[in-house]
């Protein structure tokens, strides 16, 4: 299998971001991404979409949108829209609605920023998703970059601190995530979970002084969203368009936080007497499987059943588990970085029937 790395959720001028889409790819370019996809608030600005080049490097941008209720004080229940044939904020204000219609569209959809609480030294509301009884959503944004910000920002001088030095914000995915998420698995449920940038690149002002935080091509070398897809990126842009929703509809991808160092070539897999899955597939546990990890570099590994640690592997390369017992296996992986344990890795489930 190919990997892509990708980065999704963020905004441009049509909505409440600062730079246009020509910024947004000339940052993914230089982080070195291969495909980003831009959800702007309420909106589906569709001419930008295309690939863009510099010297020998090409990326694929893609659009999509962030849809919520904008007459709803404060407005919680945002989520991302990919490949939809049409704009999804007609059918709000019902959740559901929008996610019918989504899917009635031949697109997929994410709950976005699923605990995002209420930070008051900068005036921002409580923005989490409360609408659980939505059902036949794609799967969950498990890592939103910005929603730490909130999440740690308890002081002014915390977010002045995270201002100008963003490398220290990240730590991993919110506690309340992995475990909605893992409610949600353990109901029966095919949940895919991704990384968002949610990135904005905020202008601020002070007197004559004019700071962008947070700009694109930092949220670009931070949380991603890695594919595992049959080919590289062909050139063919409805190809390379479906290529890239098949595989984030699947569940074939992982979430990798880039800082502590790359996550590319890490790989979760199952062997079975008669065949074998990827993240998101389903596997027969009938004559026993073999769990595999490979790591990028040696770090910590947890592997999950059911939302319970299992097996944990110190300072490790590769792992594996054989197992006979049915269940969702997943796996976390975690990496010293900034004097932190910090979260490095999370894959998609494998479905153990």
């Amino acid at each position: 299998m190919n990997e892509l790395v990708i980065s999704l959720h963020m905004h441009t001028t049509y909505s409440d971001g600062s730079g246009s889409h020509k910024d947004i790819a000339a940052a993914a370019l230089k982080a070195g991404l291969d495909a980003v996809i831009v959800t702007d608030h309420n909106v589906l600005v569709t001419g930008p979409e295309g690939y863009y080049k510099e010297d020998k490097r090409r990326m694929l941008l893609l659009i999509g949108e962030e849809v919520h209720d904008q007459a709803r004080q404060p407005q919680r229940n945002h989520l991302l829209v990919f490949n939809a044939r049409r704009e999804m904020a007609a059918f709000v204000p019902e959740q559901q609605n929008v996610v019918d219609n989504v899917r009635k569209e031949g697109g997929i959809s994410f709950i976005a920023h699923l605990y995002d609480p209420a930070c008051p030294p900068i005036k921002e509301t409580d923005i989490s998703w409360e609408d659980w009884q939505v059902q036949g959503y794609t799967g969950i944004e498990l890592w939103n970059s910005l929603s730490e910000l909130k999440i740690r920002g308890k002081s002014f001088l915390h977010i002045l601190f995270y201002v100008f030095f963003p490398q220290f914000l990240a730590h991993q995915p919110p506690v309340e995530h992995l475990t909605k998420w893992d409610e949600l698995l353990n109901l029966g449920r095919k949940v895919v979970a991704i990384g968002g940038a949610d990135a904005h690149a905020i202008i601020v002002y002070a007197g004559p002084i004019r700071r962008s935080i947070f700009p694109y091509e930092f949220h670009f070398r931070g949380i991603t969203t890695h594919l595992l897809t049959p080919t590289q990126l062909t050139g063919d842009l409805e190809a390379d368009k479906k290529m890239i929703y098949e595989a984030l509809a699947a569940g074939h991808c992982f979430t990798g936080y880039e800082l502590p160092g790359s996550t590319r070539g890490f790989s979760f897999s199952a062997q079975g007497r008669d065949s074998d899955a990827l993240m998101g597939d389903e596997i027969s546990a009938e004559g026993g499987i073999t769990l595999k990890v490979k790591l990028p570099q040696l770090a910590e590994c947890r592997l999950l059943k059911n939302g319970q640690v299992i097996q944990t592997w110190q300072n490790r390369e590769t792992c594996t588990h054989i197992t006979s017992e049915p269940g969702v296996y997943r796996v976390e992986v975690y990496r010293r970085f900034l004097g932190l344990r910090r979260g490095w890795i999370f894959s998609n489930p494998i479905y153990v029937r």
